[in-house]
């Protein structure tokens, strides 16, 4: 475990600025959004400010990154957008992490009339909602330097331009580094306005879309990278938590007199759903924690629930129920016209369990209060730093101002990280034993109480016209969860039929749930893609044909499908014992299609996935290694979460506890190949980090139709499912 220097001796922002900086940019945000500014012309106008960028004499360029690291390369793929329209040499930039304040480092999302600011690195956002953003500021930057440059050689600023890190004036070959531009530059009262007619050109790019190492895989690789398991304070001491095995019931009263006299046990703190041990090391915390015996409050809502047989038998029973109560949750044209003058109508319904995140790092925080107790530092790895940062506040009765976070690298976070319920208990614990505290849920805790991707059941009906072609199409999606359970039903982006229902029929079970890798996109993908592939089989069509010439696709479905079409040499590729699979993939703007070919061993149901081609158009791929890496683990945790997850629940308690009882894919069942192109594109950049896992399911249960001539429709596909449906 690595030692931290925790040392706060506090600096004014001036300070900050004055530092060894000379010269710094402030980002300050207005109702219209992010604006870069001086710090003077900022303060001026009344905004609240943040150094965003500096300059040292050393030539040292400083960004701050608000890109949330958890393995997918935010950290550099954000700040590399200002750099290159800066014209800053990389080899010279310097990150930092942005404090947690959403109001000066986070994006701007407009609702209706109103503006909001957030830093959730959620739902593939960080590249796509800072772009603009960071563009606009690297230029402005690049605009007050050459300025600068042009006063002290009393030439036309038309006359400059820029080499990485260097002002140059060709006419007399003098060039003067950012650095020393910085050492006589004084930041203007207002930022030069920079249009964007007026950004680089994309063919001048030289970072976006090149290769360009990202800054934090040295620190991973040699082991320097600071998690917030590896932060260590002076006096610090260890707790780790037990809650409800149904869950969110509260403690009631516990075996408190012989736990204390266990070896090195500080404290027992009550929670609202649990109870922490509080020791001087993690090993005898963890001791005591399995040797409490606690009496949990009756009457919660999970109490007698068993997801097996609710799924199975009720979910199918109230989407059946014709007086069910339902929400439309998306409509266009006539439905019901188009389904009764339909020529052939298919229906088919499909299941899916719970799913946990499984992220490789356990759940932890620290957290230390100063010595009056109205201030409390956090230390983390979370994708929402600016919700952290209130919800601890919120908890503890402060305001966001008393709580200072630290940000961290996360190992995995895949939705479970933006909310962080785990690291309120480390401050509400650290509050309670006056003590620097780190908190650490067990592999076991997080599991027993963990917030789960939604199961789900969905009856999908589709009409064809008399020419064949698909005219209707109805969704119902029943389960708990809300959005969570259809928010991938976008049929839209990528097959425009042109009479659409979408209704979700809801239930409630006490159940924690959570947005989970690509939130309901997989599922729904399931459903929507195992619907078409099974009306091509029935209409004696080829996939891509049925594709093609029963459904009006969208230009970009066009373009992907014809590519993956190509890539995967679908029309010649016929391997014995081998099948191919396709589907459609959609998530955060981005559009893609896959193919998988499998093979299948009969005697034990173990289906196995050789290799995988995808097809993605994301806009402009900042950073295309980044890119291709994110596709090709949403290839691979998606395949894990189809071939083996599924939480299930008893009584109200979760049946798994560790990998031995939920197994992950191991790295021997990986594909052998996994093929990613980006299409070529100068729009603006979409998600990506969640766009390989949504086509996986449907894909992988298209071709094992291919295979065997029968259809899965229960995810996860595990082999006592296969040889069930194989033996039907």
């Amino acid at each position: 475990m690595t030692d931290i220097d925790t040392s706060t001796s506090k600096i004014t922002r001036r300070e900050f600025v004055a530092g060894t900086a000379r010269l710094t940019f402030a980002v300050a945000f207005a109702p219209s959004g992010m604006l870069l500014m001086s710090a003077v012309q900022a303060k001026a106008a009344g905004y609240e400010i943040g150094a965003w960028v500096r300059i040292a004499a050393d030539n040292t360029i400083t960004i701050l990154t608000p890109g949330a690291e958890m393995g997918q390369g935010s950290m550099t793929g954000v700040p590399v957008v200002l750099a290159e329209e800066l014209d800053a040499d990389w080899n010279q930039v310097v990150l930092e992490w942005a404090p947690a304040n959403p109001k000066i480092y986070g994006y701007a999302r407009r609702r209706g009339e109103s503006l909001s600011h957030s830093m959730a690195i959620v739902g593939s956002r960080a590249v796509m909602m800072y772009y603009d953003g960071m563009r606009r500021a690297g230029a402005q930057v690049r605009k007050v330097l050459l300025a600068a440059a042009a006063k002290k050689w009393r030439v036309d600023p038309a006359e400059l331009t820029t080499e990485p890190s260097v002002v140059v004036h060709r006419a007399s070959g003098r060039r003067m580094s950012y650095g020393e531009v910085a050492m006589f530059a004084e930041p203007p009262a207002t930022m030069p306005e920079v249009p964007a007619a007026d950004f680089k050109d994309p063919s001048k790019f030289r970072l976006i879309g090149k290769p360009v190492p990202r800054r934090d895989i040295p620190d991973k690789v040699n082991g320097a990278a600071k998690f917030a398991i590896d932060v260590r304070l002076p006096g610090m001491v260890y707790a780790t938590t037990v809650h409800s095995p149904v869950q969110l019931a509260a403690p009631v009263r516990w075996n408190e007199d012989a736990v204390r006299k266990m070896r090195g046990v500080i404290n027992i703190v009550k929670l609202e759903r649990g109870v922490a041990v509080v020791a001087d090391t993690f090993e005898h915390a963890l001791k005591a924690r399995n040797a409490l015996t606690v009496t949990w409050a009756k009457g919660v809502l999970a109490e007698g629930f068993d997801s097996p047989p609710e799924l199975d038998a009720n979910y199918p029973r109230i989407a059946a129920d014709e007086v069910a109560h339902n929400t439309t949750v998306g409509e266009t044209g006539d439905i019901d016209t188009a389904f009764a003058n339909a020529a052939k109508i298919y229906q088919a319904s499909f299941k899916s369990d719970f799913g946990y995140h499984a992220q490789m790092e356990p759940l932890n925080a620290v957290a230390r209060f100063n010595a009056a107790g109205n201030q409390v530092e956090i230390w983390e790895g979370t994708q929402a730093p600016g919700r952290s940062r209130q919800l601890i506040a919120r908890a503890l009765g402060f305001e966001p101002s008393q709580v200072i976070h630290h940000q961290h690298y996360m190992g995995g976070g895949f939705g479970r990280r933006s909310i962080n319920d785990y690291t309120v208990e480390a401050a509400l614990i650290a509050r309670a034993v006056k003590r620097p505290v780190k908190m650490i849920w067990t592999r076991e805790e997080d599991l027993a109480y963990g917030m789960f991707r939604p199961q789900c059941f969905q009856r999908v009906e589709a009409a064809l016209d008399q020419r064949g072609k698909i005219a209707g199409w109805r969704h119902c999606v029943v389960g708990d969860g809300g959005r969570l359970l259809y928010s991938g039903i976008n049929l839209d982006k990528y097959y425009r039929v042109p009479n659409q229902r979408i209704e979700l029929r809801g239930t409630a079970h006490g159940i924690r749930l959570k947005h989970w890798r690509a939130v309901a996109h997989p599922f729904n993908l399931f459903a929507i893609e195992g619907m078409v592939d099974e009306m091509a089989a029935a209409e004696g069509m080829d996939p891509f044909t049925f594709r093609h010439q029963r459904m009006a696709l969208t230009p970009k479905a066009q373009d992907v499908f014809a590519a993956v079409e190509t890539l995967c040499d679908w029309r010649a590729r016929r391997l014995p014992d081998r099948a191919l699979g396709l589907s459609v993939s959609e998530r955060s703007g981005s559009l893609g299609a896959g193919v998988v070919e499998i093979s299948l061993d009969r005697q034990t149901g173990k289906l196995r996935v050789h290799k995988v081609w995808a097809v993605i158009d994301g806009g402009t791929i900042v950073q295309p290694d980044m890119a291709r890496r994110n596709v090709e683990s949403g290839i691979v945790y998606g395949l894990s979460s189809v071939l083996k997850e599924r939480v299930t629940i008893k009584d109200g308690k979760v049946e798994q506890s560790n990998f031995h009882d939920y197994p992950l894919l191991r790295m021997s069942e990986a594909p052998e190949e996994i093929h990613v192109e980006f299409l070529e594109r100068d729009t603006h950049p979409t998600g990506i980090g969640e766009i390989g896992n949504p086509f996986i399911s449907a894909a992988v249960a298209n071709a094992f139709h291919a295979l065997t001539g029968k259809r899965l429709y229960h995810m996860p596909f595990t082999p006592e499912r296969v040889l069930a449906v194989l033996n039907a």
